[in-house]
């Protein structure tokens, strides 16, 4: 591992006057990218199987944002009111009740048993098709928390693979200039935690950040060398398993001691912000053995 501690962050944003605050997700587009993605990885990588099963996940999720009924948009009231209290326009606390989202993992629980899959998954798969709207309503409500029990991990992947899709059609029916930033790390139209950020040009604009939403994949503008688990600045360092031009990174903070991973999607147009997640897994493990909490959220890698 490779410590760049005493060194600035090699990209450092400047002259910028105002970035874009959020691009919002192409819910369809989005997943098939990521599928794509999370094939082209399995190809030379150990998780290789697990990888090819979330690549069939993925292509599902795209199917989904396709096939399912229309999603009803956030009411312009509610809108209004997030805007006036510097809220994201997405309620996730009332969203387990959303009979929207209950629809969407019904038809996730349906669709994925044509998918190839170990047998404790089939067998998650089995009970989550069992289970009736209140059980349902319990884990929904835990991966709009952003928890995965550790009992139940396999049963929790579907749920959150359903929520994706749903929160990434809501949230691609906002106007992304009707939105204003809530918090340091907190998603400006669902309130979700970070999966990863990425440095990045868009718009003309070169070497931003975007941090990327673990729910509804809304990508919002956060900025540089700042902890987007306790918004510090001091002690910030970045941290790799190859040399200091690694296009992975995680970017460690001495004040609470957590991490998040920052890919430099300006050297590598190709990196998602949650397959190559899952993909450069052994960055968390060398995190972990240095005594660092992971502050991104991945349901994919819940467990690790």
């Amino acid at each position: 591992m490779t410590d760049d501690a005493l060194q600035p962050d090699p990209s450092l944003i400047g002259g910028v006057p105002e970035p874009p605050l959020v691009f919002l997700p192409e819910p369809v587009a989005l997943f098939q990218s990521r599928a794509r993605r999370f094939a082209f990885l399995a190809e030379s990588n150990e998780l290789a199987p697990y990888l090819c099963f979330l690549a069939d996940l993925s292509r599902l999720q795209a199917r989904l944002a396709v096939s399912l009924p229309t999603v009803t948009p956030i009411s312009e009231a509610r809108i209004a009111a997030a805007v006036h209290g510097a809220m994201p326009p997405i309620d996730r606390t009332a969203m387990a009740t959303d009979a929207g989202l209950d629809a969407c993992l019904c038809a996730l629980a349906e669709a994925a048993t044509e998918l190839d899959m170990p047998e404790p998954a089939r067998e998650a798969l089995k009970s989550l098709r069992a289970a009736d709207s209140d059980e349902r309503r319990v884990l929904l409500g835990h991966v709009l928390a952003d928890t995965v029990p550790d009992d139940g991990i396999a049963i929790h992947l579907f749920v959150a693979a359903a929520m994706q899709v749903h929160l990434a059609r809501l949230a691609a029916t906002l106007d992304a200039k009707a939105l204003v930033p809530v918090a340091t790390g907190v998603c400006p139209v669902c309130g979700g935690r970070p999966v990863t950020s990425s440095v990045m040009g868009a718009q003309g604009i070169e070497n931003i950040r975007y941090a990327s939403c673990s729910g509804c994949a809304t990508q919002w503008n956060e900025v540089r060398v700042t902890c987007l688990c306790c918004g510090s600045n001091k002690g910030i360092s970045y941290r790799s398993v190859d040399t200091a031009e690694a296009t992975v990174k995680a970017e460690v903070c001495r004040e609470c001691r957590a991490w998040v991973k920052i890919f430099y999607q300006n050297k590598n147009a190709s990196l998602d912000p949650v397959a190559d997640d899952v993909g450069s897994l052994g960055l968390d493990i060398l995190m972990r053995d240095a005594g660092y909490v992971r502050g991104g959220f991945n349901p994919w890698l819940a467990g690790y």
